[in-house]
């Protein structure tokens, strides 16, 4: 699945360019920040198989399948099938580094074996993982959304009645190196699931932050020391007393539909009329108010406002209701801000599309 020399094939989801590269033949994540690699088509039944190692004590990664294009909401990662690469067990022996195979986010299934807490986690049947700096070899089959994983030669976990069960394959980073090698498919013939048992598929979706620094955004003066990327969030402490208040784009969009996450932190309450996320159009600001829409959710509790500017109209949705549609608008061209309303706020998973 990888050619040896470059990441052909793959799209980064919600990671800075360095965070997956080709080394010797070998995919190396650095696993900074969290969030996934995954590839640029869907797959069904297949036969996928690699090999990994993690490069210290204790790493975590992980292997994804059925998975949607972009993460879940408030999350670093996507929704779909997670096979586990992780080195080490939980004290209690309710997850394991031998080959545990679990969904996430939304998507559900039925484990081989009943977890002792009732999680839709299948707990592997032997433990087969070489230690820290040795490689291990997976085998995973997916026929008819049934999911079989072989650790190092021998099917140990598993599940089925996997929704979805057709969706993206990804790679994943979560805070310390690995390496990836061989990883390799072959298609199985398809028995045409059902569109609910199929994944969302990809529009074009790019990601503006990239969990590591501000690359890529202005913040204005008197505003860098006060916005932090903290690993797959972006944090504003609202406490900026600068006149322009405000995270814009480097570049310029006019016809788009983006995708933010947010939620309140902290103790403090947010002024009336705010945060905004503010498209600036040449000299004109169009102005999205976040917190003061209905169906906000509590501090505390991520939310997801989806922006559509299409020719000279503007819809809102928040959380899946419709909030705005359809509004007239004067639109030209100016890049993306993103206003804090004078209280601590966090941000992420921050996506655009551009329309032609």
């Amino acid at each position: 699945m990888f050619n040896g020399r470059d990441l052909s094939g793959w799209t980064n989801v919600n990671c800075a360019p360095e965070t997956f590269t080709m080394r010797d033949g070998i995919t190396v994540s650095t696993g900074i920040p969290t969030g996934v690699l995954r590839t640029t088509r869907m797959y069904e039944n297949f036969v996928a198989e690699l090999e990994w190692r993690h490069l210290k004590e204790g790493g975590n990664a992980g292997f994804f399948i059925y998975s949607d294009p972009i993460a879940a909401v408030g999350q670093p990662f996507t929704k779909g099938m997670e096979i586990q690469i992780i080195d080490r067990d939980h004290p209690q022996g309710i997850a394991t580094r031998h080959g545990d195979v679990f969904s996430i986010h939304g998507a559900t299934f039925v484990p081989d074996r009943p977890h002792p807490q009732g999680w839709q986690r299948s707990l592997p049947s032997e433990k087969r993982v070489k230690p820290q700096g040795e490689w291990n070899h997976y085998r995973v089959e997916s026929r008819d959304g049934v999911v079989t994983l072989a650790v190092n030669g021998k099917v140990v976990s598993g599940g089925s009645n996997c929704v979805p069960r057709k969706g993206y394959i990804c790679l994943e980073s979560e805070g310390s190196e690995c390496h990836f090698r061989n990883v390799r498919i072959k298609e199985l013939p398809s028995t045409n699931p059902r569109a609910s048992e199929v994944a969302e598929k990809d529009r074009g979706w790019m990601s503006l932050y990239n969990g590591l620094d501000l690359r890529g955004w202005k913040p204005e003066r008197g505003q860098a020391e006060h916005w932090k990327a903290n690993d797959w969030i972006l944090e504003h402490d609202g406490k900026s007393e600068a006149v322009d208040i405000g995270l814009r784009t480097e570049k310029s969009f006019r016809e788009f539909e983006l995708i933010v996450d947010w939620k309140w932190s902290g103790g403090a309450e947010f002024k009336e009329n705010s945060p905004d996320t503010s498209t600036v159009h040449a000299r004109k600001t169009v102005r999205i108010p976040l917190a003061s829409a209905p169906g906000a959710k509590p501090r505390g509790q991520w939310n997801r406002s989806r922006i559509t500017l299409h020719g000279d109209r503007m819809t809102l949705r928040l959380n899946e209701k419709l909030i705005v549609e359809e509004r007239a608008l004067d639109l030209e061209a100016g890049p993306i801000v993103l206003q804090h309303g004078g209280a601590p706020i966090h941000f992420a998973n921050i996506y655009i599309r551009e329309m032609k």
